[in-house]
């Protein structure tokens, strides 16, 4: 599904206009970006958390020139499902 798509179906559930709609899925968005860049997580109950995992430095290679890279510790953004949201989806699996 795309955002798209998701706005067209969210404007058809609510009867709101798509534009409205869309502006508010591009703040969520520009607001979740911005608190994971902060370093601060965000929970949403029943839906699951958006966190920032940290990843430790380690020894890369790359194989085309044989040679050892050292990749930097970095954060990375990362999505914890709800249990409920995990039995959800679990459920309607076909």
């Amino acid at each position: 599904m795309t955002k798209a798509e998701i706005v067209a179906e969210i404007a058809a559930k609510t009867g709101m206009e798509k534009i409205n709609i869309q502006e508010v899925v591009e703040e969520f968005m520009n607001v979740l970006k911005g608190s994971l860049a902060k370093g601060e997580n965000v929970y949403l109950r029943g839906f699951g958390s958006f966190i920032i995992k940290k990843r430790a430095e380690k020894t890369g290679r790359n194989i085309s020139k044989k040679t050892t890279i050292i990749i930097p510790a970095h954060n990375i953004p990362a999505f914890k499902p709800a249990k409920t949201f995990v039995e959800e989806v679990k459920n309607h699996v076909k």
